[in-house]
């Protein structure tokens, strides 16, 4: 038998440069040790307070001062390949709220042929900063965002339409969770293999056969991050903080109508960078003009070797085709199903759905689509319940839970686009089908040009062929359809369809047979999606636990990737091992000249 003496990888730096720990490294140990425990435990944990309180008195106002500096100004990133700018006019590429007015902020334009070729030279000294030190960085940079979350809220506000706890929470503290979720992961993949092995094999004559071997981590490239209008923090932050911890550069391609959070993240991540001793180049923005399409081109150059994606369906198919040099992770969108079977708590149940259509106006990728109920009624805790009667206590409760208009938009939040309203507007006029519960125009008290609407409920039947095909496609936006079907079996063989053939993020039920509990969680396994059971209280199926819940799964068309698990950041980085003859003594280096 032969014996391995491993050593493991340092802390400190890449092989063999064990120094000591950095400033940074000091002050964010503990905090990385954390994260690695809590994505072992899954228990509930954060390092950012959902609270605004507990960032004191006077962040919010100060964060609201430092959002309103911005508007009307350039935001300069001092990158290289700068051949213009983007904005400030929406007609030059400038945002607009979705609560009404222009931002009026112009970014810098690069030119992709000199930004990446610097951004390439850029992670020389990233990569052998060591996967310790590079976690380190990230830490601070999502440290840094943290301490602004105030500012990064009002921003996603005023881009992403959210109400603004909503902005505050998944426009600032999940999203910062989310990133330091992808860098705890990032860290456990690259530091599962020693650094160093003293390889010893007996021989046939007597002696050992002596090996020593490093094991180096070497990333792919040049990442790509393509980010939607929803959620560009909460969505960006896991394949940013996930190729950059790897040891790769990133580049930032933000959605044309919501590129303010994300050029606040590359602007402090440039700053960290540059006060660690790197090359703030490792991370850069490439905002977009209009018609410029940029996100094609750039995902296909040969510099980019990882693209991460998220938003429509269609796009993250042709990136998956086409992006051929890179390893391409996708978040697309999905049709989400909600089974209601029975109940023990009808009037708790009623509730929980109506408050998870109506937040953040069914704009979310975990929003319940498709209503399935037994068109022969259910049985509750107040006795059965006829299908036409669940439908008219759950448009009352949606009803109820709305009819304060200033209340309503702390739930609501702003359509971010006509498109959503178009669709909302279709749905009611009865084209699709009968009109259960009709949308209702909000008057926001802050800011009267927001286009806000209540969640329009449409009546359809799964036997209906026509009906059937509405089911399959995503209608984002506060859009539902109570579906009548057969059975619970009926329901469960729709939903598990409409997950494998469609995508889906989520799916919930509510039932008190243990068969049809354990039907359905046979038929989410087997299409790849997360199941809530029963939920009641103030926890929605709309909601995802950061280093708890894995938030898709990669089994179905709604995406190939999760947030998080070991295969989202190990396709990022590739391990180079070296031998060498002996106890491993490097060969000297040999004068000019000699052989």
């Amino acid at each position: 038998m032969g014996t391995v003496e491993c050593r493991r990888q340092p802390r400190y730096g890449s092989v063999g440069g064990d120094v000591g720990p950095s400033p940074l490294l000091k002050r964010h140990q503990e905090l990385l040790e954390r994260a690695l425990e809590a994505i072992r435990t899954r228990e509930h944990w954060s390092p950012f307070p959902e609270e605004e309180a507990a960032y004191g008195e006077r962040a919010a106002a100060e964060g609201e001062a430092a959002y309103r500096e911005l508007l009307g100004e350039h935001f300069e990133l001092d990158q290289p390949g700068g051949d213009g700018t983007v904005g400030p006019e929406p007609a030059r590429g400038g945002e607009r709220s979705p609560y009404g007015g222009e931002l009026g902020i112009s970014y810098p334009h690069s030119d992709p042929s000199v930004l990446l070729p610097a951004m390439t030279d850029a992670t020389a000294s990233w990569r052998a900063a060591g996967p310790w030190e590079r976690a380190a960085v990230c830490a601070e940079i999502l440290t840094r965002i943290n301490a602004r979350s105030f500012e990064f809220a009002h921003a996603a506000v005023h881009t992403s339409g959210h109400n603004f706890l909503m902005a505050f929470h998944a426009g600032a503290v999940h999203a910062q969770d989310r990133g330091l979720e992808a860098v705890a992961y990032a860290l456990f993949e690259q530091t599962r293999l020693p650094s160093t092995a003293i390889w010893r094999k007996p021989m046939p004559e007597g002696e050992d056969f002596v090996l020593a071997k490093t094991f180096t981590v070497v990333p792919r490239g040049v990442g790509l991050v393509v980010a939607n209008r929803v959620f560009p923090t909460w969505n960006g932050y896991p394949g940013l903080f996930a190729s950059l911890a790897t040891g790769n550069a990133v580049l930032v391609k933000p959605h044309p109508r919501a590129v303010l959070p994300l050029a606040l993240t590359v602007r402090i991540a440039r700053e960290v960078l540059a006060d660690a001793g790197h090359d703030p180049n490792v991370v850069c923005l490439v905002a977009e003009r209009p018609g410029e399409r940029s996100a094609k081109d750039l995902a296909t150059r040969p510099e980019v070797r990882i693209v991460d994606y998220s938003g429509s369906a269609e796009f993250g198919r042709w990136l998956e085709d086409n992006a051929r040099q890179a390893q391409v992770f996708t978040a697309k969108s999905a049709v989400n199903s909600l089974l209601v079977e029975s109940t023990a708590r009808y009037r708790d149940m009623l509730y929980n759905v109506a408050f998870s259509l109506a937040l953040y106006s069914g704009q979310l990728c975990t929003s319940p689509q498709n209503l399935l109920i037994p068109r022969t009624g259910i049985s509750t805790d107040e006795g059965h319940k006829t299908y036409a009667r669940c439908v008219e206590d759950l448009a009352a409760a949606v009803t109820g839970l709305l009819a304060d208009d200033a209340e309503a938009v702390g739930v609501l939040g702003a359509l971010i686009g006509p498109d959503v309203l178009a669709r909302v507007e279709y749905a009611a006029s009865g084209a699709v089908g009968p009109v259960a519960l009709a949308p209702r125009a909000v008057a926001h008290p802050r800011f009267p040009a927001a286009t806000v609407r209540t969640p329009t409920l449409v009546a359809l039947d799964a036997a209906r062929d026509r009906d059937r095909a509405t089911l399959r496609s995503e209608w984002l936006g506060p859009v539902a359809f109570a579906v009548a079907v057969d059975s619970a079996a009926d329901g469960i063989e729709l939903m598990r369809r409409t997950a494998q053939e469609e995508g889906a993020l989520s799916v919930g039920v509510y039932t008190t047979s243990p068969e049809v509990e354990a039907a359905v969680e046979d038929a989410c396994e087997r299409t790849g999606v997360m199941l809530s059971v029963n939920l009641v209280g103030n926890w929605f199926i709309t909601q995802s636990a950061v280093y708890s819940d894995l938030h898709s799964t990669g089994l179905n068309p709604s995406g190939n990737s999760v947030y998080c698990d070991g295969a989202y950041v190990a396709g990022r980085f590739r391990t180079v091992g070296v031998r060498r003859y002996g106890t491993g003594e490097r060969t000297a280096p040999q004068p000019a000249g000699r052989p």
